[in-house]
């Protein structure tokens, strides 16, 4: 009796349970583990789901797994989250900030000219917490996560989904849960050191492996009935492979988290290990597409397991599962800026020109972003929607460089020998949307620079710059090619000009005055030493009003793969004034104003992309001296006029004002009135910050007055080594060049005409240039 009690309490208390599992739908759980790169191997798992049938209840993501994780959550498909990955430039969105296409035209000039680049803050240099400016990255996850730009809650998502961060304030695990996609995404893979912490509430997050790379102990914590986990991670690498710095060190980061990835695994009731198969490292973005490929192998090994549990799930309903459909345009009720001083306010608005009430897209915001980053003022700007009922609202968010900033580079040429430059740059310490520069050459041939620039008015689309610039060089002097003597060339600059944006990032129009005073004279004292050009010493005043037109869209301030470039300046004398004395011969002895003059120079080129990392280069140049008539009492412009003349020569990526390169030729070894110039290249990108660049280069070059040359110009046959008639330069070479920490390294071989030579010139990094 008391047996048959108990089993009829056994039956009455299943019953329940029976039914409950029969009715109730298992919880699913996909948990996606950090690994960099090596992430992309997630997405054939995802694909895998989605041919089955399988939609998760909850994803969970920790770093690159958060990223695939939540593009899957928000709605997007495993195909496209695949076809995201193949067709994304890794490079660029990792590649650090903006490029030089999407600076402000008042601002190249600086852009990327320093190795070293340091915030000031109370008197001390303050290094940045990351090295990958994260500014692409940002925004390529806000175009992506707009169509659930409205979802705070992430367990309104299609799918309801957790990125796992580190709160490295206080140490401990943080499952974020709410709020931005994008933040949250963001935050899961700050990888210390390499991007900067995530600002949230009152802590900082870094990536949530160094705690819980694979986080499925989470996942039970959040009532999974079943796991399926995808690692990349790996746990704790072997004896043999920790023989170098960086990866005893991500060893040590990740050794809490990659402790606990044997339980962790031992959790997942389907396991996809890739760890086996992957032969790619974190930073191997630029194999994506093989990490892809690998992915597959042990997605494939779990797919009778994946179709016995789409069987298991048949008989419940699914979520359905895709991107929620949002309008393309949408009206911006509301603009919150945070993070922008007063002193910037008026510049970021003004740049970004977002109004309310107006259509926009993301990508509009995209552009708007880039345009206010484009001013140098800020480290990134961030944009995120404004939690408001039945309105949108958007949010800007500035994280500012300091006030003070100090950078500095060196360089070393051939030609000019090593230096040091240091730079000091202040940001409106006179007057909002101001910039004060001051930069300094350090080396046997110095140069100095004291520069003040304010844009003004609504759009802030005007701008003034006032310039000092002087340099102290050795002068070559050059006869059939060799060098003859050497000359000490003092030079002064005044310049102001006031400017007009045409474009705020391409293109402005504007105009100036600039004195220049020129003073050459021999190294070697000429009173015991005698020099070819018998020269004593030689001065040149120079004043001149100038109106100028400058366009850039180049993308990249080095080994630029596409755009445009062109400058045209015309230049009009109006004090023109030498005094020159010559040693053996004070007869010829001349002082007063030449004859007044006006120069036009036009310097164009474009860079067009070709398959297989080619770079076709084509340019051409243009400079031409107008010479006013001689009158008897005036020195001759066409034979003293060396100093205002053009400056012809070298392979200088920044050449000075009023010179043109020409590969083959020393810099400055040529000094000419006219000058017309043709040349193609091919750059060829073969790997990773690698260039070899063939070029060819011919020049119709005159040493008269324009109506002379003119004459001869499309028909030279002049021997311009030798003569003063108009003549043919013409040069073929290569350069191979690497764009290393310290900058550009370059190295070319070129032969230049009528001296039947083959020059070489080296150089690396950038000297401080007019």
């Amino acid at each position: 009796m008391k047996l048959s009690k108990l089993l009829l309490f056994t039956f009455l208390i299943s019953v329940p349970f029976i039914t409950f599992s029969q009715e109730t739908k298992p919880k699913v759980v996909l948990v996606l583990s950090g690994g960099g790169a090596k992430g992309v191997a997630h997405i054939p798992t995802l694909q895998a789901l989605d041919s089955l049938g399988i939609v998760p209840d909850l994803i969970i993501g920790t770093s690159m797994g958060s990223i695939v994780g939540g593009l899957y959550a928000a709605g997007y498909s495993g195909d496209s989250i695949a076809n995201i990955a193949n067709h994304t430039d890794w490079d660029d969105l990792l590649g650090g900030g903006i490029l030089l296409s999407d600076v402000s035209v008042e601002e190249k000039s600086e852009f990327n000219r320093y190795v070293a680049d340091f915030d000031l803050v109370k008197g001390k240099p303050k290094v940045s917490s990351g090295i990958i400016n994260d500014q692409n990255l940002r925004e390529f996850l806000s175009v992506l996560t707009y169509p659930v730009y409205n979802i705070i809650d992430f367990d309104e998502l299609p799918i309801p989904y957790r990125a796992m961060a580190t709160d490295i304030v206080n140490g401990k695990e943080l499952v974020i849960d709410k709020g931005s996609l994008m933040i949250a995404m963001r935050a899961s893979m700050s990888i210390p050191s390499v991007f900067e912490p995530v600002p949230y509430g009152e802590t900082l997050l870094v990536d949530g492996g160094v705690l819980n790379n694979f986080p499925t102990d989470i996942a039970k914590e959040l009532g999974a009935d079943i796991i399926i986990g995808s690692d990349v991670g790996g746990g704790l690498a072997p004896i043999e492979e920790l023989d170098n710095i960086p990866n005893i060190l991500f060893q040590t980061g990740m050794l809490s988290s990659n402790l606990k990835n044997p339980v962790n695994q031992s959790n997942c009731n389907i396991l996809i290990d890739h760890t086996q198969n992957l032969t790619y490292s974190t930073g191997d973005f630029a194999n994506s597409k093989e990490i892809y490929a690998q992915g597959k192998i042990a997605t494939n090994t779990q797919l009778t397991n994946l179709v016995a549990l789409a069987q298991q799930l048949k008989p419940y309903k699914s979520k359905p599962h895709s991107l929620p459909k949002v309008p393309k345009l949408f009206k911006i009720d509301t603009i919150h800026y945070t993070g922008i001083s007063k002193a910037n306010i008026e510049m970021v608005k003004a740049r970004a020109n977002i109004k309310t009430n107006t259509a926009y897209t993301t990508n509009d915001l995209i552009k708007s972003v880039n345009q206010a980053m484009g001013t140098q003022l800020f480290k990134q700007i961030t944009f995120s929607s404004l939690a408001l009922k039945d309105k949108k609202g958007i949010s800007f968010k500035g994280f500012e460089k300091s006030k003070h900033q100090v950078k500095g580079s060196l360089h070393y040429d051939t030609y000019r020998g090593v230096g040091l430059i240091a730079n000091y740059t202040g940001r409106n310490v006179i007057g909002n949307s101001s910039r004060l520069l001051f930069s300094i050459d350090i080396a046997e041939q110095p140069r100095l620079r004291l520069q003040y620039q304010k844009n003004f008015g609504k759009y802030k689309s005007m701008w003034w710059r006032s310039e000092f610039f002087t340099e102290r060089l050795q002068q070559r002097v050059f006869i059939d090619g060799n060098i003859a003597d050497r000359m000490r060339y003092r030079f002064y600059q005044f310049n102001n000009e006031i400017n007009k944006n045409l474009n705020s990032l391409h293109s402005y129009i504007g105009g100036g005055i600039k004195y220049q005073f020129t003073n050459l004279k021999p190294i070697n004292d000429p009173l015991y030493n005698s020099n070819v050009l018998d020269l004593y010493d030689y001065k040149f005043n120079n004043l001149e009003l100038y109106t100028q037109y400058i366009f850039n869209n180049l993308n990249t301030v080095f080994y630029a793969t596409n755009g445009n470039r062109f400058n045209a300046t015309v230049n009009r004398s109006i004090l023109h004034k030498t005094n020159i004395q010559f040693i053996e011969h004070p007869e010829s002895n001349q002082k007063g104003n030449t004859n007044g003059f006006t120069k036009v120079s036009l310097d164009f080129e474009k860079r067009i992309p070709f398959k297989n990392k080619i770079t076709g280069i084509f340019g051409a140049t243009v400079g031409l001296t107008f010479e006013d008539y001689l009158q008897q009492n005036q020195v001759s412009f066409t034979d003293f006029g060396y100093a205002a003349k053009f400056f012809v020569g070298g392979t200088m990526i920044n050449p000075r004002s009023g010179s043109f390169t020409f590969p083959g030729l020393q810099e400055d070894e040529l000094n000419v009135s006219q000058f017309l110039k043709l040349n193609v290249a091919a750059q060829f990108n073969p790997a990773n910050k690698l260039y070899f660049t063939p070029h060819l280069n011919i020049a119709s070059v005159g040493f008269q007055d324009f109506n002379e040359y003119i004459k001869e110009a499309f028909s030279p046959n002049g021997n311009w080594s030798e003569s003063t008639n108009t003549s043919t330069l013409f040069s073929t070479g290569i350069t191979a060049a690497y764009h290393s920490y310290l900058g550009p390294i370059t190295f070319d071989v070129s032969y230049v005409n009528d001296i039947n030579k083959i020059r070489v010139f080296f150089s690396m990094g950038l000297v401080l240039n007019r």
